[in-house]
């Protein structure tokens, strides 16, 4: 992180879609203005927030803010750790072999199935009568 003073990294998992800042900082982390904690109560999510931070040891190092929209909370934090991975990845491109190892570059790329005509949701079908 030469010339700026910060690196961008977009996230997505499932409908949800994470913008991702890193600035050189205390290691601060805010999503829609609001500080982690208090955005995700669940210690799951939180955790899976702090996964890149924590797989890269650069917790101390950086400033996160994140602008996170659509899906759920447990889409949301995932896009968020995708989106902090990419980010890092910019900021120093020797982290990509330990993250990648942690499978957080990868996108998840598994949706919600569409409904089929016919059938009462993705897969399931009336049951057929018998007599």
């Amino acid at each position: 992180m030469d010339k700026q003073a910060y690196v961008h990294g977009t996230g997505r998992r499932k409908t949800a879609i994470a913008q991702v800042r890193l600035s050189p900082g205390s290691g601060t982390i805010v999503v829609n203005g609001r500080p982690y904690e208090q955005f995700f109560p669940r210690q799951v999510n939180r955790n899976e927030v702090l996964k890149p931070l924590t797989v890269a040891e650069s917790k101390e190092k950086f400033d996160v803010s994140v602008k996170v929209i659509g899906g759920g909370v447990s889409g949301q934090a995932t896009a968020i750790a995708h989106g902090i991975s990419r980010a890092l990845v910019e900021a120093d491109v020797n982290l990509k072999t330990p993250l990648r190892q942690n499978r957080l570059l990868t996108r998840d790329a598994r949706a919600k199935e569409r409904k089929k005509v016919g059938l009462k949701r993705a897969r399931k079908a009336a049951q057929s009568p018998k007599r």
